[in-house]
């Protein structure tokens, strides 16, 4: 029985983070379905989460917590910029923005730190 106490804090998480989250998504996927991607209830809802991400974006750059915190405000306003540009300069890849601008913050972190 040891182990299922070893595993408790994941299946807590699974239990009450990960499914009640999928099971909204999934509703949406098959809610979706049928829309046209420019009907207003889209275009609308894309402005909402975009809006969304940008509050997150900008309280984790000005307003950070943990480890986060230990890094100055230029480091991490510049991985955003660096992440931003690269998002841009490779055709709008998320992927590249996203890795680009954790590898600025990281090496700010780390070059600063020494």
């Amino acid at each position: 029985m040891s182990g299922i106490g070893e595993l408790s804090p994941y299946l807590v998480l699974i239990l009450v983070g990960f499914l009640p989250n999928e099971v909204w998504r999934a509703l949406g996927l098959v809610l979706a379905r049928g829309l046209n991607e420019d009907s207003e209830i889209v275009l609308w809802s894309r402005a909402v989460a975009t809006a969304i991400l940008a509050g997150v974006i900008a309280k984790l750059i000005l307003f950070p917590s943990g480890a986060l915190a230990d890094i100055p405000l230029a480091v991490r306003f510049g991985a955003a910029l660096i992440g931003f540009a690269v998002f841009l300069a490779a055709k709008r890849s998320m992927f590249a923005g996203v890795l680009a601008g954790e590898a600025a913050l990281l090496a700010g972190g780390y070059l600063l730190e020494r």
